[in-house]
């Protein structure tokens, strides 16, 4: 019986985008609750968004302020983007 060829191992490429996630209260159906997303690529940051019941607020690397956005502009915004 012919003996297998030993499979050779690949490196999966370096990951591009990082994302770390923190949570300010276990439900978010109370006030004051929010996911906060920190976006990162290849370890330098891109931005922040902070998704709430209401809105989500996005805050680039270097901004001050952030931007809030509601959930049907935010509909809108995605629709366009995905498909035209």
């Amino acid at each position: 019986m012919p003996k297998k060829k030993p499979k050779r191992r690949v490196n999966p490429p370096a990951r591009t985008y990082e994302v770390k996630a923190e949570i300010s209260n276990a439900t978010l159906a109370k006030a004051k609750s929010a996911l906060t997303l920190q976006i990162y690529r290849r370890q330098v940051k891109l931005g922040e968004i902070q998704i709430g019941r209401g809105s989500l607020y996005w805050s680039g690397a270097r901004r001050q302020s952030a931007k809030r956005i509601h959930w049907g502009r935010f509909a809108e915004m995605m629709d366009r983007l995905a498909y035209g």
